[in-house]
């Protein structure tokens, strides 16, 4: 995949987060190089799932 096609993706991923877990905001889902582990703590905060569990549902997206 090439950037363009991972941005598309994540943009996709972050509505379906916020569809399913009410309390994600934008701000939980901000992803920036070097962050990505900061923000799996956020929503492993927000969903009270286990990091290897949120990263799972990422990638069957």
């Amino acid at each position: 995949m090439n950037k363009d096609q991972i941005e598309g993706k994540w943009k996709q991923i972050k509505g379906k987060f916020k569809q399913k877990y009410g309390d994600v905001t934008d701000d939980d889902l901000t992803y920036s190089e070097g962050k990505f582990d900061e923000m799996l703590g956020r929503l492993q905060e927000k969903t009270g799932k286990k990091k290897e569990e949120i990263k799972k549902e990422i990638e069957s997206w």
